[in-house]
């Protein structure tokens, strides 16, 4: 059986480039598939004057159009980069969906598909030891201009100390230290 997809949406892409962690998606998942919209959506912004990756330039990021057009949730809300991957996790159901966007969480939910968000992808880097602290990344994410209130930030610090108290079991017992 093929290994899932990982689809990636244009928020995660643009905001781990600024921040300088776009490399995590890379170690986490080494290839990440995004939708023909992404690049697209990016242009938009690099000719803005933003600071963009160039997918097509980086050899881990596959550009892979929707097999049917009709599977594109349309939504008038909803942006073509979180519908196109929406509709690529439709094709392929076991896929992991990387968006920000809650309007497109909730259709993920509805549509009972797996998705995590770019704050997600810098807790289980720092799970895997990938990253040795997240809170100066949320404060970069922030002043990049990545919407995050006090409370999400809260939330995800917790999340992170819960997912990091877990696993140190886990690492003192392979050390070999059983006593705790």
């Amino acid at each position: 059986m093929p290994e899932p997809l990982i689809i990636v949406n244009t928020s995660p892409l643009l905001y781990l480039h600024q921040v300088n962690c776009l490399e995590l998606l890379q170690q986490l998942y080494s290839t990440i598939t995004v939708p023909p919209a992404v690049p697209q959506e990016l242009e938009v912004g690099k000719r803005q004057g933003v600071d963009v990756p160039i997918v097509n330039a980086i050899e881990w990021i596959q550009i892979r159009p929707v097999a049917s057009a009709a599977l594109i949730p349309a939504i008038v809300d909803l942006g073509q980069g979180e519908a196109e991957v929406i509709a690529l996790g439709l094709e392929n159901p076991d896929s992991l969906l990387v968006f920000d966007d809650q309007l497109a969480r909730r259709i993920a939910n509805l549509n009972e598909l797996k998705y995590t968000g770019t704050l997600g992808v810098l807790v289980k880097a720092k799970q895997l030891g990938y990253l040795p602290l997240i809170a100066p990344i949320i404060i970069r994410l922030r002043t990049q201009g990545m919407w995050l209130t006090d409370k999400i930030i809260d939330d995800v610090r917790q999340i992170s100390r819960r997912v990091m108290a877990a696993s140190i079991p886990w690492q003192k017992l392979n050390k070999g230290n059983v006593n705790g």
